[in-house]
């Protein structure tokens, strides 16, 4: 009997664990496939040494700025260097691996190639968590159950908090790890932005290795093989890459939560769910590693102070949706969601507006840079600005 299982081992589900254990009770931490890489863009701005101060020890290329393109090819260049804390552009393989890793150091211990897929129930209540092994049928047994599997998880469905996903709540993205002689500044990410509601990017990794991806919310529109491709083939990226062959070291195609986190769906009776199962992923940038960790990080808070008290009930789990940084993530989400519509307005020309705005004043453009790094809003200010805007 574990005081806690964990159904997914990302970030969410990593730090959860990692905090749950070094309080000392008694963690299952369960994994579809260490060695699976999450598609993923893999920027990460400096929010994440608050959570995992070993990251800079490690070989990181420092990122100290960001240019943004418009649909037009306007372009928003900043630099942070000698003002904020640095980024950095992780891969997803080695990220995952290297915080899991912390919270199994801690003392969480990790169950490898394990597919969840219902609930053990007991008396009508759930005790624990049924998994598909090579060997066939393992069964964890719980007092708190997390979900943290992703999207496509099958037990946060079977928990009756939320339904699948209908098609309007759904991103979808591409992007592949290339490798190859380059012109890009390998302190600079740089995202370009269409006359439809997506934008395309390329983030420097280490030597002459960099993410290149497209993200887009117009599912049931998109071919995003297609549009990835396109892009790949257009003729401003010979500026960054003057040669024709790059070996792509891996490519994937990935769902990702479109509007915002499903805050009714966060908690029942002995039972969380955090991460990108609960949409923990902002609309406008798409990015996820950060709400994901802080879910995970405010879920374990919540579970240990459940275990300490023996109250492991829906009333007793609350305080994880009710938390102020819980409350601040849901409340910015929802505040970005109209912008997408307003960004992508006439081909993109608001966006491109925004831009040009941000270029000429410099409080402006400190807003766009934090809306897309740190997820923050625009003021009301700027909003009227651009709405106004001739």
């Amino acid at each position: 009997m574990y005081d806690v299982v964990i159904s997914g081992a990302g970030p969410a589900g990593s730090k959860c664990a990692e905090i749950i254990a070094k309080s000392g009770y008694k963690v299952a931490l369960i994994e579809r496939d260490s060695n699976w890489r999450k598609p993923c863009g893999g920027a990460v701005s400096s929010r994440i040494f608050k959570y995992y101060p070993q990251l800079r020890k490690l070989d990181y290329t420092p990122i100290f700025g960001m240019t943004i393109y418009s649909a037009d090819y306007h372009q928003l260049k900043y630099s942070w260097k000698n003002i904020r804390d640095y980024s950095i552009n992780v891969d997803r393989l080695s990220f995952d691996n290297f915080i899991r890793d912390i919270a199994v150091d801690t003392g969480a211990e990790l169950f490898d190639k394990n597919i969840s897929f219902d609930y053990i129930r007991k008396n009508n209540k759930r005790v624990g968590i049924k998994t598909k092994t090579s060997s066939g049928t393992e069964e964890y047994y719980g007092k708190i159950i997390v979900i943290a599997d992703g999207m496509s998880s099958k037990l946060a469905i079977k928990s009756g908090l939320r339904e699948k996903w209908n098609v309007n709540e759904i991103g979808v993205g591409k992007c592949a790890i290339l490798e190859g002689e380059n012109n890009l500044d390998k302190e600079i990410m740089s995202m370009f932005f269409k006359p439809y509601k997506g934008y395309a990017w390329i983030f420097p990794l280490d030597g002459n290795r960099f993410n290149i991806g497209y993200g887009t919310w117009q599912v049931e529109r998109s071919n995003i093989n297609q549009i990835f491709n396109e892009f790949l083939k257009e003729p401003f990226l010979n500026d960054f890459f003057p040669h024709k062959n790059y070996k792509n070291l891996w490519e994937g195609t990935y769902p990702i939560p479109a509007l915002g986190v499903k805050e009714k769906s966060l908690y029942n009776d002995n039972l969380m769910i955090i991460g990108d199962a609960a949409g923990f992923v902002s609309p406008i940038s798409g990015e996820g590693i950060h709400p994901s960790i802080v879910s995970g990080n405010i879920a374990a808070e919540t579970a240990i102070k459940a275990l300490e008290v023996e109250d492991t009930s829906k009333n007793a789990l609350k305080n994880y949706k009710s938390h102020p940084d819980i409350k601040k993530i849901i409340r910015n989400f929802k505040m970005k969601i109209p912008m997408i519509d307003f960004f992508f307005e006439h081909g993109g020309k608001n966006l491109s507006t925004m831009l040009k705005l941000a270029e000429n004043d410099e409080n402006y453009r400190e807003q766009v840079i934090n809306m897309f790094l740190f997820n923050q809003i625009l003021s009301k200010d700027f909003l009227l600005k651009l709405k106004t805007y001739k």
